[in-house]
């Protein structure tokens, strides 16, 4: 009898019993070959059982009837729940994002209960944690919650509610596919440098992955112990340059971890690390014959394309290795005995199980700020047991006030990953950010004084004002105190010098999103800049005068945040009237700009200031989105260009009514709540076309492999944004025609909601 394609076996591994492992039929592994590698405990140490369980999967993979997500009750009803959760989990989305997890747990007060909600939008590094802690009242040097640090350290959001009664905290965590998939991408960059003679950068490649956001270090440990005379300066985290372990000493409950663990798991380390490059010279030999092959068509000068190959060919080769797929899931099962280090609070699940989310209440301050840190820290003492990599959410409530309300105040305090530093003025802005603004009672861009205002916190301003928020908008610029100059010797003077640099910014603006809407900005602008300085001390140990300075500035800007709370929504209806043929020209604009530096960056064409993303990037891109990972990867945001130029071209058409009988602030404030129900209308018509009813097309955009897949790939994403964004024009195609009729239908839906009309329409 043939062997099915797909079998199941029972082996070892450190969880406690029996796993078993298979290759599922319905997943796609890191390559983009159906066959993923599965590996789940059993949660039995009995022999028959586990043979029966094993026999059970084997029974479904070799019957194709049971691959249908929607058997999964009959399943349930008729094999081993283990054996079911195995095969079916991740098979269909989640019923709920991790925010409305966090939701259900632990309700994110709003209005209605007297509450703002204030959310941070700044650069990495700008300070923009560091004054969320002075606004909760987060002692830096001893409480250190949430971390900071000049680079990228988390991307999991913060949100923090200001209250009365015990201290609360609900932490959700990554789906178990998604961290295996970023620790897949890890081990692959690792072998590559081995492969290449990088032995020095194996472990680095390990522990720290690409985009600099996903640590394996924080949860395995560094390469060496700390300490070390060779030990790398990105394993220090600590703000001061200070020796954090003497500061910091003892402010776990559990304390430093003990000489042995910590040598433990430098050793595990070095293992993973002996195992990598044992890969990487077991494969050697087959991807040289497949190089020697495929390079006969290059010519000596390509060598891009050459380097391209080799790469290609290393990873299509290593992901055929189950010693590869072993690594992977050796090394998440490494991650899941770090939750069961976790010793107070509840995690969900039963154990073994990759949980959703865990929590914890305590009445006490030091013990709860102590705990929650397990999961937000990146204190180098405590690598090897930091959980902070797998979260992607924090929810915290308590009477974690500023020295300003030490009585109390309600607010809502939503911190999120940092924008990356962008030469791009037109960089967009993550769909994970702006999706928030309309829930966001205050948008506070933090910034930092010492520079002109650059490209990232511009982007924000000019998402702000197209979106239709400019009166949500906050800004306190940070290091004011560091503005120095000849002719800067007052306060006076520095807070001139910065406010000149947002008025030139705004300026730039215009061309973008209207000249309307950049006034309303700038009305009130003065009082809505607050200028920071010392943000990383207690207040009462700066100087007396500089002390009663922020005083004040933190006073100004709390009452503005609880103002927004009281503030009764002003929204005038009027007859606005709009000529929908004048649509068409934006959307072609929009639509066109959006394909130009994409065509770039896939490689099929050149467009001014963008390059050729490297194929890893792009690879990465199609990964996230077929998975259902993410809708981007890194700076690769299509969903968010795409969303950002249409709302901005609807946007400067909004400025240009036909008709209006309203006036002038009455008009400003009736087409920015338009600007709003656009942008919502309009990222969900975006989301729709260009991820979700194209999810099968990405699913085979990622699949290529090996020689010119690299091309192959780049031509299948670009027919998806054809498909998803065809361009309007004199002789107009059916799914252009399409693409304009659904915007025009949400842009009238807009108006008209705000009491407005389409000419031309009943």
């Amino acid at each position: 009898m043939a062997k099915a394609p797909f079998t199941a076996s029972k082996t070892r591994s450190s969880r406690p019993g029996w796993t078993i492992t298979f290759r599922h039929p319905l997943k796609q592994d890191a390559s983009g070959k159906l066959g993923r590698k599965v590996r789940r405990g059993l949660n039995t140490k009995d022999d028959d059982l586990a043979d029966e369980m094993v026999e059970e999967m084997n029974e479904i993979l070799g019957d194709r009837n049971w691959w249908n997500p929607v058997r999964r009750p009959e399943a349930e009803a008729r094999f081993y729940a283990e054996v079911v959760a195995a095969f079916y989990d991740d098979l269909t989305p989640p019923d709920r994002s991790s925010l409305q997890l966090r939701d259900s747990l632990l309700p994110l007060p709003g209005k209605a209960d007297g509450y703002s909600r204030v959310l941070f939008v700044g650069t990495t590094g700008a300070g923009k944690t560091t004054l969320l802690r002075q606004l909760i009242g987060s002692a830096p040097e001893t409480d250190r919650f949430p971390s900071t640090a000049p680079a990228k350290t988390t991307i999991a959001d913060i949100e923090v509610i200001l209250a009365e009664g015990d201290y609360e905290a609900v932490v959700t965590f990554f789906p178990e596919l998604q961290i295996q998939s970023l620790i897949e991408e890890c081990v692959l960059d690792a072998a590559m440098a081995a492969h290449n003679g990088l032995h020095s950068k194996v472990a680095e490649r390990l522990l720290n992955h690409r985009d600099q956001r996903f640590r394996l270090s924080y949860i395995l440990g560094p390469h060496r112990a700390p300490g070390s005379s060779d030990a790398d300066d990105d394993f220090s985290f600590d703000d001061d340059g200070d020796d954090a372990s003497e500061s910091f000493a003892g402010n776990f409950d559990e304390g430093d971890l003990p000489e042995d663990e910590r040598a433990r798991n430098v050793r595990d380390v070095e293992a993973f690390v002996a195992r990598i490059e044992a890969l990487a010279e077991q494969i050697s030999s087959e991807v040289e014959s497949i190089v020697t092959i495929g390079k006969e068509s290059f010519e000596a000068k390509d060598r891009e394309a050459l380097d391209d190959l080799i790469e290609e060919a290393f990873e299509a080769v290593l992901h055929e290795q189950d010693d590869f797929g072993n690594l992977v899931h050796d090394i998440l099962d490494a991650i899941a005995a770090r939750f069961a280090m976790v010793a107070k609070g509840t995690l969900s699940g039963p154990s073994g199980k990759w949980p959703e989310y865990w929590t914890f209440s305590t009445g006490d301050r030091t013990e709860f700020i102590s705990t929650i840190r397990w999961f937000s820290s990146n204190f180098w003492p405590h690598f090897g047991r930091l959980l902070t990599p797998v979260v992607d959410g924090i929810r915290v409530k308590g009477p974690l006030y500023p020295e300003m309300r030490e009585d109390g105040t309600q607010l809502v305090l939503i911190d999120g990953q940092g924008l990356g530093h962008t030469p791009d003025y037109g960089a967009s802005i993550s769909t994970n950010i702006t999706g928030r603004f309309d829930d966001a009672d205050v948008i506070l861009l933090v910034d930092n004084a010492q520079q002109p205002m650059q490209a990232a916190p511009l982007s924000v301003l000019r998402a702000v004002a197209s979106q239709g928020h400019s009166d949500k908008l906050v800004v306190a610029f940070t290091h004011f105190d560091l503005i120095k100059g000849p002719s800067l010797s007052s306060p006076a003077d520095r807070r001139a010098h910065v406010m000149s640099s947002v008025l030139s910014a705004l300026a730039r603006l215009r061309e973008f999103v209207g000249s309307d809407v950049v006034n309303s900005i700038e009305h009130g602008l003065d009082d809505r800049c607050f200028m920071l300085g010392g943000t990383d001390r207690v207040l009462r140990d700066l100087p007396a005068k500089a002390a009663r300075y922020m005083r004040g500035q933190l006073e100004r800007m709390l009452s503005q945040f609880e103002a927004a709370a009281e503030a009764q929504a002003d929204e005038p209806e009027g007859n606005l009237h709009y000529d929908p043929t004048g649509m068409i020209l934006a959307v072609q604009d929009a639509v066109e700009k959006f394909h130009g530096p994409w065509l770039a960056r896939l490689g099929i064409s050149t467009f001014a200031n963008y390059r050729r993303e490297h194929w890893t990037r792009i690879k990465a891109l199609t990964k996230r989105i077929s998975t259902g990972a993410d809708v981007e990867y890194d700076t690769l945001q299509p969903l968010a260009d795409f969303h950002r130029h249409l709302q901005e071209a609807i946007s400067l058409y909004l400025d240009s009514p036909e008709a209006n009988q309203l006036e002038d602030d009455d008009r400003t404030k009736a087409v920015s709540r338009i600007r709003r129900l656009v942008a919502s209308g309009l990222l969900a018509l975006t989301r729709r076309r260009l991820i979700e009813d194209r999810m099968v097309d990405w699913t085979e955009a990622h699949a290529p492999r090996g020689s010119g897949s690299t091309w192959v790939r780049a031509t299948r994403i670009a027919e998806i944004y054809r498909t998803a964004a065809p361009v309007p024009e004199a002789a107009m195609t059916s799914g252009a025609r399409q693409l304009l009729g659904e915007i025009i239908e949400t842009v009238t839906s807009s108006v008209e909601a705000v009491g407005g009309r389409m000419l031309g329409r009943p």
